[in-house]
């Protein structure tokens, strides 16, 4: 299992998808033919911002689950998005639940915050949070922090069709897209005031 550090985001997991695919070759080529209709218009080729969104989908959970792309526990999640609604400009969209300890003013403390998860496997500093049950009045604080991805980390498919070729090419994109979150972990760092 891919070990977290303060200065990742997100992990590949390069193991795990040739240990456990079904082709003998890419778990994650095979969930991308069996989700061929996100990666082609009509027969054709998607657009480099299309091809990344739907990549980046179909390597993280809940599509593949685990995924070939694995999240740090701490976040709620990691998208890539159309940034502009035009579909030229992506953005990385990561949602980091912030506890009321990291927030500048704390709010009443009879106010319930996200938990811990006790009973999962993350340990350390990066452990997943989750709603606790509403029992009483709660203040859940969600930061959402969209990172701008420069056009030269994004490559147009070659082809319209799930194949190794096109396996390559997402791994690839979704790997500049781990860089390039990686890169700016240090502002989830600071809002959620480094390790919790």
């Amino acid at each position: 299992m891919p070990q977290f550090t303060d200065g990742t985001l997100a992990v590949i997991d390069d193991i795990h998808d040739r240990e456990h695919a079904s082709d003998g070759y890419s778990r994650y080529g095979s969930y991308l033919t069996r989700n061929a209709r996100l990666l082609n218009d009509d027969g054709q080729p998607v657009t480099a911002a299309e091809f990344a969104c739907s990549a980046w989908q179909i390597a993280t959970s809940p599509v593949m689950s685990p995924g070939y792309v694995r999240i740090r526990p701490d976040l709620h999640s990691i998208t890539v998005d159309s940034a502009t609604g035009d579909n030229r400009d992506v953005a990385l969209r990561i949602d980091v639940p912030l506890r009321h300890a990291a927030l500048a003013h704390r709010p009443d403390r009879r106010l319930g915050d996200w938990q811990p998860d006790l009973w999962g496997t993350d340990r350390g500093p990066f452990r997943r949070l989750f709603e606790p049950d509403a029992d009483k009045a709660l203040l859940l604080t969600t930061a959402t922090l969209l990172l701008p991805v420069p056009d030269h980390l994004l490559a147009e498919p070659g082809s319209a069709q799930p194949g190794r070729i096109m396996t390559i090419e997402a791994k690839s994109v979704v790997k500049e897209l781990v860089v390039w979150a990686n890169a700016h972990a240090h502002l989830v760092n600071d809002l959620n005031g480094g390790t919790r």
